[in-house]
């Protein structure tokens, strides 16, 4: 039973941590520079919008509501990921932001890390829209009042990170129980936050069958594992 354990938790988890532990240990934290970046930005943000003269200015740079008009909201999507919830405890979006960030850093190279991180974050914005449009009477919908709900945070960028680091990596298990979580998620809960974790993973996963398609055809339809003499690593900036 202990040797299953092993073997799976090898297959699963061994190139992922080999490579993050790789990075961390030769370069330490200057593997992570950008990682190290939002999370001050995300703290910088709960430190000044805590504050009677900050509370304003850092709504009209990064707060999103989908009631705004689209090119306002669209504007302020960059910042918004760095934003915490007011209403959630900062200490998990800086955590979920070091720990999934800075493995993503690593693991597919800063760029590619935050282009991910805003299409996430991105379509969660997008959804809110449409789910209003469609109602509450719709399984996709949402009520007409959410469209004043305060939509900030690093959730949908972190869970589509995950999903999108796992599937690089055939931790398929973990990318898995990430998906099933979020369904779960919205079962309990149907609110805008769950719901736009949905969206988020729905648009990773649009872009990952795109890559896998376009790798089948210059490998010739064979995707090596990671770890394998044939796998490429990913592009890192």
């Amino acid at each position: 039973m202990r040797s299953a354990v092993r073997n799976f938790a090898r297959r699963e988890w061994g190139p992922l941590f080999t490579t993050a532990r790789t990075a961390l240990v030769t370069r330490r934290w200057g593997a992570v520079p950008m990682t190290l970046a939002a999370v001050s930005l995300t703290a910088l943000f709960q430190v000044v919008q805590n504050q009677d003269w900050g509370y304003q200015p850092v709504q009209d740079i990064g707060s999103v509501r989908a009631e705004d008009p689209l090119w306002l909201a669209l504007l302020r999507t960059p910042l918004s990921l760095f934003v915490p919830a007011l209403d959630l405890p900062v200490w998990g979006a800086l955590a979920q932001v070091l720990l999934v960030f800075g493995i993503a850093e690593i693991c597919v190279g800063r760029w590619r890390t935050l282009g991910i991180a805003y299409l996430a974050t991105l379509a969660g914005t997008l959804y809110a829209r449409v789910g209003i449009a469609l109602g509450p009477d719709s399984p996709f919908g949402l009520p007409a009042s959410d469209a004043q709900v305060v939509d900030t945070g690093p959730s949908a960028a972190v869970v589509g990170l995950a999903v999108y680091v796992c599937w690089r990596y055939r931790a398929h298990w973990t990318g898995g129980l990430v998906i099933v979580a979020m369904v779960v998620e919205v079962m309990i809960k149907a609110n805008l936050a769950g719901k736009e974790h949905l969206a988020a993973i729905a648009a990773v996963l649009v872009l990952m069958a795109v890559q896998a398609r376009r790798g089948r055809g210059q490998d010739g339809g064979v995707e090596p594992r990671p770890g394998t003499r044939s796998w490429k690593p990913p592009i890192r900036s």
